[in-house]
Order: structure tokens, then sequence, then C-alpha cells
């Protein structure tokens, strides 16, 4: 009994003694830490991904991006497209942590994504998802002047038509911004509920460069209605044209920055009739070689002392028919008296000097009478409004 007991003691001893020796020899091998030949290791979870937006989610706007995050591994691909399989593009991070869209979604549309992620021991992770945009009732379009790349005089003022009604004034001019270089005070003011309109608190500098940036794409401006797009503009401003016509000394004085280049005699409406040339500073819009002048486009018939009249070097100052233009009719009238319908009446001679002088934008200040421009004689009759009531039509603070 006791040669057993020494037996059963010593098999513990050497048992104990092979499980030591077990323990300890990943201290020699390959110097990892295990065994040569041998992994014991256990696995380790696999990557997670988080896509925003999230998956279902409804009504998106098409400004926001879509993001891509791995947590545990690294992203190995990205794909995200539309219905109809247009790809939107988008980067990996350089630590393979973050994918994010570089272009923007669209409306209306339905979206998957298809995200890959890699863990560092091999597990990958594959997640999908989808999303949807908003789907507007009505996209509006913004149009703007003056045109890209043309060169206006000092009275030229930014215009941006909407083509349809928007509720939300302040929303559409959070997203309207002048960049004026040399810089220069001005403000946004609304003309209607489609048309609002940016201007200097006083003329523009000579030279000054100027872009506009209408940012309305994905902008709720109201009742489903949303920005169509966003748009770009630049323009220059001209040399510094300001003309004088007073309907009392019936002399027009013209001005190239603060030197008169030259006085002409004119001719502008006359009382009889109330055929007033309206007061206050227009803009010149247009201008026509010839020109056929029809009362009737501007609501006077010809049985009530309208006319049609064939004239040169119209130099179109508001959409109510008035122009600066050729009337060798009226030149016995010029420099004395006032006979026209409204328009100013020069000779040849001058219309012709003034037609070639004249680009548009360029401003002619009409005094001495009292009829005043307004909203009905045309789209340009911003000098006619004083600085505080033209602040107190912008939508914002």
């Amino acid at each position: 009994m006791q040669v057993a007991a020494v037996r059963g003691a010593m098999t513990v001893l050497v048992s104990c003694a092979l499980l030591a020796a077990g323990c300890t020899a990943g201290s020699s091998g390959d110097g990892s830490g295990n065994a040569a030949g041998t992994t014991t290791a256990a696995l380790g979870s696999a990557p997670t991904i988080e896509v925003l937006p999230a998956t279902a989610a409804a009504g998106v706007l098409p400004t926001d991006p879509v993001t891509v995050t791995a947590a545990g591994g690294q992203l190995t691909s990205v794909a995200v497209a539309d219905a109809a399989g247009a790809a939107v593009t988008g980067e990996i991070s350089a630590d393979g942590a973050t994918w994010q869209s570089t272009s923007l979604l669209a409306y209306s549309a339905s979206y998957s994504v298809t995200a890959v992620a890699a863990g560092a021991d091999g597990q990958s992770t594959l997640q999908r998802s989808t999303f949807s945009t908003v789907a507007p009732t009505t996209l509006v379009f913004p149009a703007i002047g003056p045109l890209d790349g043309t060169t206006v005089g000092i009275g030229m003022p930014v215009r941006v038509y909407l083509d349809a009604p928007v509720t939300d004034r302040a929303e559409v001019q959070r997203h309207l911004t002048v960049t004026a270089s040399p810089p220069q005070e001005g403000a946004w003011s609304w003309l209607s509920d489609t048309e609002v309109h940016w201007r200097p608190k006083v003329y523009w500098q000579a030279g000054t460069q100027v872009t506009v940036d209408v940012n309305l794409f994905g902008v709720d401006i109201g009742e489903g209605a949303w920005g169509k797009e966003n748009r770009q503009i630049s323009f220059s401003v001209g040399a510094a044209h300001r003309s004088v016509a007073n309907a009392l000394t019936h002399q027009m004085q013209v001005y190239d920055g603060d030197a008169l280049v030259r006085t002409i005699p004119v001719s502008m409406g006359r009382a009889e009739g109330g055929f007033f040339t309206r007061g206050g500073a227009h803009v010149v819009i247009d201008k026509n070689r010839e020109k056929t002048m029809d009362s009737t486009t501007y609501g006077l018939a010809l049985d009530a002392g309208g006319y049609v009249t064939e004239v040169e070097y119209a130099t179109r100052i508001s959409n109510n028919g008035e122009f600066v233009h050729s009337a060798p009719w009226s030149l016995a009238d010029q420099g004395v008296r006032n006979v026209s319908h409204g328009c100013i009446n020069a000779s040849p001679e001058n219309a012709a000097w003034f037609f070639d002088f004249s680009q548009v934008g360029d401003v002619v200040e009409v005094v001495g009478t009292p009829a005043n421009l307004g909203p009905a004689d045309g789209d340009i009759y911003d000098w006619a409004i004083s600085w505080e009531q033209w602040l107190a039509g912008s939508a914002l603070p």
C-alpha cells in the first residue's frame, strides 16, 4: 500500500511538471508568444458599419451628404446609386474609417447603399441600406440679370426672377449673395413674390467686379416649392456715365465720371394730356438703331392721341415707352418746350452721339417733372425708391 501511494504521488508530480512546461513553451519558437506551428489566439469580432442617412429614411435633402463609417475595421468598398444605376461619387478616407459622398443627390430619387468593411483578423461585414429624397411639387428656377460676362453701367441692379411665387421670401434671401470688389454697401429688396433685386446704396463704383450666387438647390421655399438649381454669374461695371435731363430747362447734361462731356437741347413729355416724362433715376435697358414707336404697347390707343412712328437711335430708359431718340420733327422745340409723349427728343446728331456713348445700365436722371418713376414704369425703377424704403423691402433684418 505504501509503494502504491508513492507511485501515485510521483504521477501527480510528473503531470504537474509537464503542465508547467506546457505553460512556458511560448518563450521559445517563433517569438510570438505561441509555440512554433501553433495558433491559440481567439477570433476577434467583425467590423460594424453605420450609414447615414439611416436605412429607409424618407424626405432626405438632396444637399445632405451620404456618410458611411466603419468601426473595428476598414472600409474596402462603398457603392451608392439611384434606382437607374447612376452612381453617387465619393471617397474613402486615408484611414479607411469613413466614406463620404462628393456629388449631390437628386430630388424625388431612391438610393441604395452597399458597403463592405474588413477587420484586421480577416473577418468582413457587408451592409446594405436604402433611402429616398424629398419630392417637391414645384421646382423654381432663378433667372438672373445682368447676364454673365457682361459690362454694365453704374445704375444696373442685380435682379433675380423666380418662375413661380415663393411664400418663404426670407429662406430664399438667405441663399442669395452678392460679392463686389471693391466692397460696397447694398441690400436685397423684394418687388414681388417672384422678383427680388440687390442694389448698392449709391451707384456702383466704375470698374467694380461683381459675382452673384443664387444657391437655391435643396432649399424649401414654401408650400411644396423647392429651388431647382444653383447659379452663379459675374459681371463688370463700366465707365460712370450719368445724364441729367431737366424738363424745366429743356437741357440734358451728360457726364463721364465727374466730367461734363455734352449738353444736349431736348424736348420732353408735355403737360397737355399728362404725358410727363417720369421723374427719377432711369436706367438704360436697351438700344435700337431703328425702332417703331407704337403707343399701343403701353396702353395709349391710336384714336386717343396715340401714334406709330419710326425713329432712329432709340436708347430705352424704361419699359413704359420712354426713350432718348432722334426727333427731327421737334428740332424747333428742343431746348425750348416739351412736346413729346414722354420720350426725350434730341436732334439726329445728338441722338446718334448719345446712342453710341450709352451702355446698358447707364443712369439718366429726370428732374423738373411732377410725375415720378414707379412700378407701373417697368422692372427697373430701383433708384426711385429711397434707401430707407429699399431696406424695408428686405425679408431679413
